[in-house]
């Protein structure tokens, strides 16, 4: 079994910065990308980051250069940071992750629970 586990949401006031973190565990072969969506209440689920595993990144243009995707492959772990946090920012932030459980498969989308983000005075 293949579990994501986020963790790192709160609250916090507008101009803040959490940082949210994503572990992968169980049986992996391997891990090629890893990302962040959010979906705010009434709104379609929206790609926030992107990271491959050889590094290159993407952002959506209303988080680029507030928010940095990262990613520690030893650890299967893909951390997002977040700062000059908006009231727009406010959703439920998931992780998912393209994942390979054995060599003679291809590459399946998991997703984490969520982890809820609030950014409000």
């Amino acid at each position: 079994q293949v579990q994501l586990v986020e963790s790192g949401g709160g609250l916090v006031q507008p101009g803040g910065s959490l940082r949210l973190s994503c572990a992968a565990s169980g049986s992996i072969f391997s891990i090629n990308a890893m990302a962040w969506y959010r979906q705010a209440p009434g709104k379609e689920r929206e790609l926030v980051a992107r990271v491959h595993s050889a590094g290159s990144t993407y952002y959506t243009p209303s988080v680029k250069d507030r928010f940095t995707i990262s990613r520690d492959n030893a650890k299967n772990t893909v951390y997002l940071q977040m700062n000059s946090l908006k009231p727009e920012d406010t959703a439920v932030y998931y992780c998912n992750a393209d994942i390979k459980l054995v060599w003679s498969t291809p590459f399946a989308g998991y997703w984490g629970q969520g982890t809820q983000v609030t950014v409000s005075s």
